[in-house]
């Protein structure tokens, strides 16, 4: 596609180029930075998803004075919560490389990304009910990533 100038007094570079492709690639990301949140996202859920599984083989937990020692234990050796924080926790240390190279405000929003997949696999693999309210949601979130990677 070729860029022509458009005429504009004081104007000296070139025009930018039009269309939808050009829209989305308005903000330039190295491959690796975009590995990196990619790989932070997918640790991300997995670690979440093990973390579920894990909470719900201990059913709802009674919290008070005298519980909180002994469910904190039943936690910490719980092999599906133990599992899920560590992969969590590597997760997280590709986040903190992406934060490195990006602006926070720009960054954070890929966040949403964690929200849209969690979403979809509590449905596929939990067996969560989903109404069209919280799929409408997710249609915002997505929409609202595309508009932040386009900034």
């Amino acid at each position: 596609m070729q860029q022509t100038k458009e005429f504009s007094p004081g104007r000296t570079e070139p025009a930018r180029p039009r269309g939808l492709g050009a829209w989305f690639r308005t903000k330039r990301i190295p491959m690796e930075t975009i590995v990196f949140i990619l790989i932070a996202t997918v640790l991300g859920v997995t670690g979440q998803l093990m973390l579920k599984h894990g909470m719900g083989q201990m059913g709802p937990l009674q919290v008070s004075v005298d519980t909180f020692l002994p469910t904190v234990w039943r936690m910490m050796t719980a092999p599906f919560v133990v599992g899920g924080l560590l992969i969590y926790g590597f997760g997280t240390f590709f986040w903190l490389v992406t934060l490195s190279r990006l602006d926070l405000s720009y960054a954070y929003p890929f966040v949403s990304l964690n929200i849209v997949i969690i979403f979809f696999f509590s449905w596929l693999i939990m067996r969560e009910d989903i109404n069209p309210l919280r799929a409408a949601g997710m249609i915002v979130i997505c929409a609202g990533i595309l508009l932040v990677a386009r900034s």
